[in-house]
């Protein structure tokens, strides 16, 4: 019998491993060095992102790598940094199957998406994740909504700042409608990312927290979040109207980006001046 090479056909799932692979550039991964031979990284490299033997690396880029398990799959993907689409097409070569649903969180954003909320001077926005901790924010929502660069990282929840800041609390318009569409919008988000078990010790926190979470809870309700009006009371403008939108990131299914945009010209104008006026904010 002929033995499978990586020029084979019917090595799809090798050639497209490789494919990845020679279109990503070392110096991203700090990686430098002398001249190469070919584009990209080596396999040794990839082999040693995703902590498997380099042999079988080579072998599975080969066609002689026999069925991968679907955690080994998980890891190349995370060493060439797939996107979510690119991962369901490799498990889709190599398992014939999609991914299960797995939550994967992280505590940074790519310096591209950092810019893009840097480029909204006047629009409050943040990118939070499937458990509602917010992982960047530009100046405009440190300055209008919540300044997080002052809060330790696990004080970055939405759902504690919502049951357990006062501050937050007092600026709700409605906070019993805020309050309730926040939990139902957190549910969906965490079961659509698959993090049950991650949003598990936050949920037990809460409940015994705050006897309003915990009724909330209980009544099982869902919503999504999509896009609305936001109306917060100010401590310096009073009352002020947001429009707000909710952009999944691609890529990244347990993230998401909500833009607020100022509702009104007043607003905008208002937002802007506090802005202009406002020092320097740390927003990372």
């Amino acid at each position: 019998m002929a033995q499978t090479n990586e020029n084979d056909g019917d090595n799809r799932l090798g050639n497209y491993l490789k494919s990845r692979r020679t279109k990503l550039d070392p110096a991203s991964f700090g990686i430098s060095g002398g001249r190469r031979r070919t584009a990209g990284l080596r396999r040794e490299e990839v082999a040693q992102r995703a902590n498997i033997s380099v042999a079988w690396y080579t072998w599975l880029e080969q066609g002689r790598g026999g069925n991968p398990s679907a955690d080994v799959l998980d890891r190349i993907a995370t060493a060439l940094m797939l996107t979510e689409v690119e991962r369901e097409h490799v498990f889709l070569l190599g398992l014939g199957h999609q991914p299960e649903v797995r939550y994967r969180g992280s505590d940074a954003i790519t310096p591209r998406l950092q810019r893009l909320l840097d480029a909204l001077p006047y629009s409050p926005a943040i990118v939070r994740t499937a458990t509602w901790d917010v992982l960047a924010w530009n100046r405009a929502a440190a300055t209008v909504l919540t300044d997080y660069s002052t809060l330790p990282p696990e004080k970055r929840n939405i759902l504690r700042m919502i049951f357990c800041d006062p501050r937050v609390r007092a600026a709700q318009f409605d906070w019993t409608s805020v309050a309730r569409f926040v939990v139902g919008a957190f549910r969906v988000d965490a079961a659509r990312a698959g993090a049950d078990a991650e949003v598990a010790p936050l949920v037990d926190e809460l409940c015994r927290s705050s006897p309003e979470f915990a009724a909330m809870w209980r009544d099982n309700e869902v919503q999504t979040h999509g896009e609305g009006l936001k109306r917060v009371r100010h401590p310096v403008l009073g009352p002020i109207s947001l429009e707000y939108s909710s952009f999944a990131v691609d890529g990244r299914p347990d993230l998401q980006m909500i833009v607020y945009n100022p509702a009104t010209p007043v607003d905008q104008e208002r937002i802007r001046s506090l802005i202009e006026r406002a020092p320097a904010i740390a927003v990372e």
